[in-house]
């Protein structure tokens, strides 16, 4: 099931006012979404000076920021689905840059279903959960399906405590 454009709207203020209040990066970027199911997120990070480096594709650190995005979102509204009583950060990041990103780029994390399980999980036990999440990166106008960058982040989660 695909958004529709209020849904996406949505989405997209919940990322900006994200991106405004804890991580100003993230808004800086320019970042939004394209596609939202169960299954697939789609982030883009545009082609835009600010988000450029001196060779004219995308600085690698707009590129992090798409990454951290793409998988954000999905732990941003699965947190939201439960009363935001679970705290998650990337834990770690690994990062391959295969091509220049030279156009607007998306930014696909196909792992929703793992998020939301490691989320019932942290809920149920109250302990920590982490799980690796993939992201690809690709430039469709350039070069169609075929990846950019591929990056691998673990998101760990954890029931926040009640003080």
């Amino acid at each position: 099931m695909a958004l529709t454009r209020w849904q996406r709207f949505k989405c997209n203020l919940a990322l900006r006012y994200f991106g405004t209040r804890a991580v100003p990066l993230i808004g800086t970027a320019g970042v939004r979404v394209v596609e939202l199911d169960e299954t697939c997120c789609v982030i883009c990070v545009p082609m835009k000076w600010r988000n450029k480096n001196h060779l004219g594709s995308l600085y690698f650190g707009a590129l992090s920021i798409g990454a951290d995005a793409a998988g954000g979102i999905v732990a941003l509204l699965e947190n939201r689905r439960h009363g935001n009583a679970v705290n998650f950060v990337f834990k770690d990041f690994h990062a391959d840059f295969l091509k220049r990103a030279e156009a607007n780029t998306h930014f696909t994390c196909r792992d929703i279903a793992a998020v939301r399980d490691a989320f019932a999980e942290t809920m149920r036990t109250g302990e920590r959960v982490n799980i690796p999440m993939h992201v690809t990166a690709t430039t469709p106008s350039k070069f169609g399906d075929e990846p950019v960058a591929e990056f691998q982040l673990t998101l760990s989660v954890k029931k926040r405590v009640a003080r």
